[in-house]
Order: structure tokens, then sequence, then C-alpha cells
């Protein structure tokens, strides 16, 4: 699939059927998640999949997951990260965000829906988990195969703002 016809169909997934992730698919997820780029390669990210039935009821008495047969919990080791020498930035949340979006996309592209999930307590998400005081849950990312009719992928150009608003300058 042409990239921008990917990235055009891919929409947020809240409601998936009652089917698994084949295994064969949530390694590749892992695969484009490690293959993403990390600031000054430091790979400060750890990623928990859960895809129990144990380990989904846990995450989701602290998190919403849709009924998504899989998530990925994507944290942040901030002992590990770069920092910007100018002010002291840490890369954490950007990497792990690049990698969210790494197996986001290779989800779509696998024929999988998923749906991005940021709005968690962080202590309650590691309380569920048992995650290691080290570690601190940036992101969530539900995947499976939705239920339901998929979003227009042309309504990009009418819930986007315009490129001449988006892009601010030309140099």
């Amino acid at each position: 699939m042409d990239f921008l016809k990917l990235v055009r169909a891919r929409y947020s997934v809240r409601q998936y059927q009652n089917r698994p992730v084949e295994p064969e698919k949530v390694e590749q997820l892992l695969e484009a998640a490690q293959a993403a780029p990390t600031a000054a390669n430091c790979q400060p990210v750890r990623l928990l999949v859960v895809e129990t039935p144990d380990g989904r009821r846990r995450l989701a008495g602290a998190v919403e997951l849709y009924g998504a047969p899989l998530a990925v919990v994507v944290c942040a080791d901030r002992s590990r990260a770069w920092k910007r020498p100018f002010d002291g930035k840490q890369t954490t949340d950007i990497d792990a965000s690049i990698l969210t979006d790494h197996m986001m996309l290779a989800a779509s592209a696998l024929g999988l829906g998923s749906v991005w999930i940021c709005y968690f307590q962080p202590e309650a998400v590691k309380a569920a988990l048992g995650l290691p005081e080290h570690l601190e849950p940036v992101n969530i990312l539900a995947v499976g195969y939705a239920d339901g009719a998929p979003a227009s992928p042309e309504r990009w150009r009418t819930e986007r703002i315009p490129l001449d608003e988006l892009v601010l300058a030309r140099a």
C-alpha cells in the first residue's frame, strides 16, 4: 500500500471483534517498534504486551481498552533517556511516541485496527500490571480487528487544518 494511502486510511478504532491477533502479526508490530529510531539511539523504551484474558482484565481496570484483544503498554525508562544539553529536555516521551506510531501504522498495514490511548493514570496502570518503579507508562496502543465500518480515508480533507495553516513558513 502506498504510504499516504496507509496514513489516510488509518483511523482510531474503539470497537473490536472478539478475535485474537495472530502471533505472527503481534511479532510484526513489535518488530516495527524495534526498528523505530530513538534520540541518540539510547533506546529508553520498554514494551509490555498484554494479550491474556487476565492481563486485559487487570489493565481494563485502569484504562478503557474498547474490547481490544491486544494492548501494548509503551513505557519509558527515564534513566536511559537522552537529554538535550541546552535545556535538559528528556526525549523519552518522544521516543515512546515514535515507537507507538510505528506500531500503529504497522497494525493498519496488517489489516488491524488500533487506538492510541494516553488517557490513563500512570500509577493505576503500573499497579495493575506490577510494573517496576523505574518504568513510566507513556502510551497504550490497543489493537485488534475492527468491528464496524471504517472511517473514510478522505476525512482528512475536512477534519485536519489546511496546509497553509499547518505550515508556518518555508525558508
